[in-house]
């Protein structure tokens, strides 16, 4: 059975910053209400789990000023206005793990938070590794770590990787590195 779509009726850009544009849109459902939705539209981000030589794993430590933590994260990073999805994966491995790849491959896509965002993130896993020299947007400040698969998967467990989107790309992309 086909679940029933709702129709909307105009949409609305409230805010708008170089990440992401807050948005209101007013629908209709298929009985005739009519409601409001607010939302944060995004042009789509790319995460990449870069993979060295040794099989460890390259991960990235950063201030999350909203939380007030650091997270140790994969290089992440939104999709600019006229850029794509694989020049973002190729900008953000450079600029927050400090390498550029033979071997890039998407591996697989989700949204990070579907009732707030319409934001598809494109997963990739990066090979063959090329050190390069970070350079981190102004806002942006780095430790890097290479941690081996187990030790990821201890990390989400006890709770010191809670970043959603890199544990939602480390099940997307763990079968294909094993």
């Amino acid at each position: 059975m086909a679940l029933s779509k709702w129709k909307k009726l105009s949409e609305k850009e409230l805010f708008k910053n170089p990440w992401w544009i807050y948005r209101h849109d007013t629908f209709e459902l298929p009985n005739g209400e009519v409601g409001d939705y607010f939302y944060v539209h995004t042009n789509g981000s790319s995460l990449v789990i870069p993979v060295l030589d040794n099989g460890k794993i390259v991960m990235v430590t950063q201030y999350r000023y909203l939380c007030d933590e650091q997270s140790l994260e994969f290089p992440c990073g939104g999709v600019k206005a006229g850029g794509d999805y694989l020049s973002t994966a190729v900008r953000e491995l450079a600029e927050e793990a400090g390498y550029r790849s033979r071997d890039l491959r998407q591996v697989g896509v989700f949204n990070p938070f579907n009732g707030v965002t319409n934001e598809m993130c494109r997963v990739y896993v990066a090979r063959e590794l090329q050190k390069v020299t970070p350079q981190p947007d102004v806002t942006e400040e780095f430790e890097r770590s290479h941690l081996t698969p187990s030790e990821i998967d201890d990390g989400i467990r006890s709770g010191k990787i809670w970043d959603g989107m890199s544990i939602a790309a480390w099940a997307i992309a763990k079968p294909t590195l094993l």
